[in-house]
C-alpha cells in the first residue's frame, strides 16, 4: 500500500519514477528542508533537553517554552505539567493566537531521536532516508506520516496570528515522494 501511495503521489506530479532526476531531488529535498527547519516544526523536535522551544516564533532567539515546561521521558509532560494542560486535545484547531493550539489527539513532542533543533540540512537530509534514525519509516512511511498526522496538519494551519512553514502538507508529501523516487540526495 505505502509504494502505491508513494507512486500515486509522484505521478500526481507528472513526473515518472523513473525520470526524477537528481536535480529534480535535491530541489525537492530543499523545499523539503525550507519547512522541516521551521521553527513551527522545529520547536517540538528537540532531543534529550526535553524542552520545547519559542524559537524564532516572535519570541526570539533561543527561547525555550514558557512556564518551565519540560516534556520528559514520556515526551507529553506526565511527569510534572501534561502538554495537554494548555495544549488542548479538540477537533477546533483553526484558533487564532493567543488561544490554546488545538488538535485531535493528545499533545507532546516529537521522540527524542528526532531531534533536529538547529541541525545542518546534511545532518537532517541523512536522518529523515535512514529508517534507523527515523522512526523506521521509509519513504512512503514519511509520506503517510505527514499526511496523517494531526501535528503535521496543525503545524502547516496553525490558524490566524501564527507563523507556519512554506508550502503545505500536500507540497511536503509531495516533494518527500519526488525526493526518494530521486534516490534521497543529501548533497
Amino acid at each position: 500500500m505505502r509504494g502505491l501511495v508513494c507512486a500515486l503521489l509522484i505521478a500526481g506530479t507528472g513526473v515518472s519514477a523513473q525520470t526524477v532526476t537528481r536535480e529534480e531531488g535535491m530541489a525537492a529535498w530543499e523545499r523539503i528542508f525550507a519547512a522541516a527547519s521551521h521553527p513551527r516544526c522545529t520547536n517540538c523536535h528537540v532531543g534529550a533537553q526535553e524542552e520545547p522551544m519559542w524559537e524564532g516564533l516572535s519570541y526570539g532567539t533561543g527561547a525555550v517554552h514558557g512556564m518551565g515546561v519540560k516534556a520528559d521521558e514520556s515526551r507529553i509532560g506526565a511527569e510534572s505539567m501534561p502538554c495537554r494542560a494548555c495544549h488542548i486535545t479538540a477537533a477546533g484547531r483553526d484558533v487564532a493566537s493567543p488561544a490554546a493550539p488545538q488538535i485531535d489527539e493528545a499533545w507532546q513532542l516529537a521522540p527524542v531521536e528526532l531531534d533536529w533543533l538547529g541541525t545542518d540540512s546534511a545532518t537532517l537530509c541523512a536522518m529523515l532516508r535512514d529508517p534507523d534514525r527515523n522512526d523506521g519509516h521509509d519513504i512512503a512511511g514519511l509520506v503517510e506520516h505527514l499526511e496523517s498526522s494531526p501535528f503535521v496538519a496543525w503545524g502547516f494551519a496553525p490558524g490566524p496570528g501564527r507563523s507556519k512553514p512554506p508550502g503545505s502538507v500536500e507540497d511536503m508529501a509531495r516533494d518527500v515522494a519526488l525526493w526518494g523516487a530521486a534516490g534521497s540526495p543529501c548533497e
